[in-house]
């Protein structure tokens, strides 16, 4: 079994975070790809985060209200397979952290 995290993406037009508006999902669910996880919410509209693999759910990050910045782990899944190269990066224990991860060079 792999890991795979699901980070937010840039969902364009200059939107550098967004806020939690609902979570659709849990620790322990079962997701299909597609399956909505969680609505975010920018300064321009608010958008539904798809699954975009098969997994379980193993972690959200973030409650509802928080702001997340783009890059940052939305979501943790156990998926079969390898899961997400970048994961194999990650020190050991933190796999689930909710910050982006590698920092950005520099920091």
């Amino acid at each position: 079994m792999g890991r795979y995290l699901f980070r937010l993406p840039d969902i364009g037009e200059g939107v550098t975070e967004a806020e939690i508006v609902a979570w659709h999902v849990k620790p322990g669910d079962r997701v299909r790809e597609d399956d909505n996880l969680a609505d975010v919410m920018t300064d321009k509209a608010t958008v539904e985060m798809s699954s975009p693999v098969d997994g379980t759910v193993t972690a959200v990050h973030g409650d509802v209200g928080a702001m997340l910045p783009v890059g940052a782990v939305l979501v943790g899944l156990d998926v079969d397979g390898e899961g997400h190269a970048r994961v194999a990066a990650l020190p050991p224990g933190d796999e689930d952290r909710g910050e982006n991860y590698p920092p950005p060079a520099g920091d």
